[in-house]
């Protein structure tokens, strides 16, 4: 906690001192970021320090391995699911970006299969990428590949999932047909600062 209050001072000193303005409209006039970025909870990975974004320029929601679930309008909770919501209908973003990363720990234990004793909810969140692990596994070209290597795959193929899965809610697909809203994955790698584009 230390550590936490010690930087908020020098936030307070330092950028919001520099732009208080803008935090001033930010809270008059609300915000209308114009994209939308999924990203993984990995400290490493912070996506407004990765696209040099200020305050109001992205939405974004963070989960263990940047995963989007299916639409599924049940009585469960469903906190990424309500992100798009609100990013999709409410602040009408143009963009939503599925952003992965090398070394991911989640893709890491969905390689090595459940039942790994991941506590009480990574195995079962990490099943709405079951489908990449799969595709993997059945890969002749991966079938001699490190662990490394297939993590890495992985990675990929689960942002394919996560594409594919932002298609099944209604209010995406049909901004996606009328051209109003645009899809993209890439992959941040964590040691080189590289952005890699996923098709």
């Amino acid at each position: 906690m230390k550590t936490l209050l010690e930087g908020y001072e020098r936030f307070r000193t330092g950028y919001w001192k520099e732009h208080k303005d803008l935090y001033s409209t930010l809270a008059r006039d609300g915000q209308s970021p114009p994209a939308m970025v999924i990203a993984c909870s990995d400290s490493r990975v912070a996506p407004e320090a990765i696209f040099d974004c200020a305050p109001g320029e992205i939405f974004v929601v963070r989960n263990v391995s940047a995963l989007v679930p299916p639409y599924e309008p049940d009585t469960h909770k469903h906190g990424t699911s309500a992100a798009l919501e609100f990013a999709v209908n409410a602040l009408n973003v143009r963009t939503i970006l599925v952003l992965g990363h090398s070394k991911c720990g989640g893709i890491a234990a969905l390689m090595k299969g459940p039942g790994q004793g991941h506590g009480d909810f990574i195995d079962r969140w990490m099943e709405i990428a079951a489908p990449a692990r799969q595709r993997v596994c059945d890969s002749p070209e991966l079938a001699n590949a490190s662990f490394a290597d297939q993590c890495a795959a992985c990675v990929r193929e689960a942002l394919h999932e996560s594409l594919a899965n932002l298609r099944t809610f209604p209010w995406i697909a049909e901004r996606v047909a009328q051209g109003r809203l645009e899809l993209a994955a890439t992959v941040f790698d964590v040691e080189t600062g590289q952005l890699e584009p996923v098709d």
